[in-house]
């Protein structure tokens, strides 16, 4: 039985047997005894991605990891990075520097701030993520023209990837259909990456992809 810590776009967290390319957290939010989920879903505004090996360092997920018996945070996964950002997460300055480094300098590019503070960055994600009272917006066939690689959009029955000019079906063992945005028709969709990220992205920011993204 696969536990609840698997991340959809959203931020929503389930119990899916795929594994995922990147690990993270929200704080500290099951009970290790159970191994299961507490009723809050984040207990810090710094919602992180990390790398899933570093250092040799080996947890049992939701378990007690914390030094001395304790029960440390709470392990989610991620499908790859465009998944966790879309779900609001940024890379973490400890197990991914270099890369949470270059988030941090796109964010201040993107929005004029010398030297932006990690809890700025968390704090202006908080209030944009979905997962954490977000309101989406609204985008048709053609506003997913003016979207940078790595946002993802909903169309309601599925979640979507933009690369090179396709919309990639999303799932959490990989990406499948590659659809032209032509073929959504006069659907409503939704854009799932946070205002705040899609910034991050216009200025460059790459993230990781899936291996299934590549044709």
């Amino acid at each position: 039985m696969p536990l609840q810590n698997r991340v959809d776009p959203f931020g929503d967290i389930h119990a899916d047997p795929a594994r995922g390319m990147f690990t993270g957290n929200r704080g500290i939010i099951h009970d290790p005894e159970t191994r299961t989920l507490l009723t809050r879903r984040w207990a810090t505004k710094a919602w992180i991605t990390c790398a899933l090996h570093f250092k040799d360092v080996r947890r049992v997920p939701m378990g007690r990891n914390r030094a001395g018996g304790g029960t440390g945070w709470t392990e989610l996964f991620f499908l790859d990075e465009v998944t966790a950002l879309a779900a609001g997460h940024r890379p973490c300055f400890y197990c991914r520097r270099a890369r949470a480094k270059a988030f941090g300098s796109a964010y201040g590019q993107a929005f004029g701030v010398a030297n932006a503070k990690v809890g700025e960055i968390d704090a202006h994600l908080h209030g944009e993520r979905l997962g954490s009272g977000g309101k989406p917006v609204e985008v048709d066939r053609h506003g997913l023209q003016l979207l940078p690689d790595g946002a993802m959009v909903s169309d309601g029955e599925g979640d979507y990837a933009i690369h090179d000019g396709k919309a990639l079906r999303w799932s959490f063992s990989g990406y499948g259909q590659r659809l032209d945005f032509d073929e959504f028709g006069e659907r409503e969709m939704c854009i799932i990456t946070p205002a705040a990220t899609l910034a991050v992205l216009r200025q460059g920011y790459r993230p990781e992809w899936h291996q299934s993204a590549t044709p």
